[in-house]
């Protein structure tokens, strides 16, 4: 453990956040890393840096896909870097989800929409051409500002059973509750569904998305682990958790945003028709075997390769005197580089267009992140594309830099050249 580091020793959980079952067994090991969207300070690289265990555990009694070591969200959300306005892709995203809802619910001027972790109020923004009620929750104290700016209403806070009928005396139900690349982060699920179930009015409906197991696994995204993510949701065991809550998954789409994503709509059992689809994705689920634990055995093998096969191409382009940098700083970031073992001494700097990250450095690794227009100023010969669920968004921006013989590097699922 480097000087700089300092390992916190988390109470490994006991039980399934799903199922309650014990039999949660490892899958792949990360090592010790720093909270993904702890970016740091100038004046915070003499300090020690907090790392953490970061284990992936498959539960054999329910199949459910999870981390064995948990960190409280407390230390990990209330101050928070990632903006969704970052990416023009992911607003257009989730501004044709507003749209999507915004059918299925028939949503009018009277109804609310409740959006749990709502970031920089991205969602909430496309909600609003529709002229309904609006109230953002999320506990980033730094985040709220944003949305002050936009007149959101916001409720800073965790959402659980207890804040949820908080808001209910503020606020009354809602007709939708949306919780976008949120409900991988809850910890403690049944508590978030009571408050779910205190929280939705009569016939109204909660719309998820989250990175789908079954992408994840075709991507081997092994990046895609990290401490904020405490769960990684195939449909069969988030079918089961509803169930034990009077509730059903009445409708799923497979989405191609990030490295593919589930979107499942949920209902009060009786109150919506459950589309065939549902059972269709079921299915496919048993045929792709993501209710074995041999499947993940593979995909821990499979990144392992990445691992090696990584480290030796930055390598050689290094002995090559080659000049290398990345592109792209979300939370992924931290754990390719703290797994593959790559630092400032292989890439110059990082750049990324989030202006809340720009002169702050990755966490664990310690490297730079600028803005883009560095790229052209101080330019490398090969660009390490971390971000590269949004390959296509970054080839358009970054064509003058193309033109002028710049190359990129793919890391996942295969190491390969752009």
């Amino acid at each position: 453990m480097s000087a700089e580091m300092e390992e916190v020793v988390v109470e490994p959980p006991v039980a399934c956040v799903v199922c309650g079952g014990t039999a949660v067994e490892l899958v792949l090991d990360l090592g010790c890393t720093a909270l993904a969207n702890k970016f740091l300070a100038t004046s915070e690289l003499g300090r020690p840096e907090p790392v953490y265990p970061l284990r992936l555990g498959y539960c054999r009694e329910c199949t459910h896909v999870q981390l064995l070591d948990r960190v409280p969200p407390s230390a990990m959300f209330t101050d928070y870097l990632y903006m969704s306005s970052a990416s023009d892709t992911l607003k257009a995203h989730l501004w044709s989800l507003s749209d999507v809802v915004q059918r299925r619910a028939r949503l009018t001027a009277s109804d609310l929409v409740i959006d749990i972790g709502c970031n920089d109020g991205t969602l909430l923004d496309g909600f609003a051409r529709y002229g309904v009620r609006l109230l953002g929750v999320d506990p980033a104290k730094n985040l709220a500002e944003i949305t002050r700016s936009k007149r959101v209403e916001r409720y800073i806070g965790f959402f659980n059973a207890e804040t949820a009928c908080e808001i209910v005396q503020r606020w009354g139900r809602a007709s939708a509750v949306t919780a976008t690349n949120t409900f991988p982060h809850i910890p403690k699920l049944e508590d978030f569904l009571t408050g779910i179930e205190h929280v939705l009015a009569p016939g109204g409906v909660f719309v998820i998305e989250a990175h789908y197991l079954m992408d994840l696994l075709d991507r081997c995204a092994f990046d895609t682990v990290y401490h904020e993510h405490v769960s990684y949701w195939a449909l069969a065991p988030m079918q089961r958790l509803f169930a034990r809550h009077g509730m059903q998954v009445v409708d799923v789409e497979r989405l191609p945003i990030h490295h593919g994503q589930l979107r499942v709509f949920v209902q009060r059992r009786g109150e919506g028709t459950v589309q065939p689809r549902v059972a269709e994705l079921l299915d496919l689920e048993r045929v792709r075997g993501l209710n074995r634990f041999e499947t993940y055995q593979r995909f821990a093998g499979q990144a392992q390769r990445i691992k090696r096969e990584l480290r030796q191409t930055l390598s050689r382009l290094a002995a090559q005197g080659k000049r290398l940098a990345g592109y792209g700083a979300p939370a992924k970031a931290s754990t390719l580089l703290g797994f593959v073992g790559i630092g400032p001494e292989r890439l110059a700097y990082i750049a990324d267009n989030n202006p809340l990250k720009q002169g702050r450095y990755i966490p664990g690794v310690r490297i730079p992140v600028v803005p883009p227009a560095r790229i052209l100023e101080d330019p490398p010969d090969y660009l390490l594309l971390l971000a590269w669920n949004f390959t296509d968004e970054i080839m358009r921006q970054q064509a003058e830099y193309r033109t002028r013989g710049g190359k990129f590097i793919i890391p996942v699922p295969e190491v390969q050249y752009l």
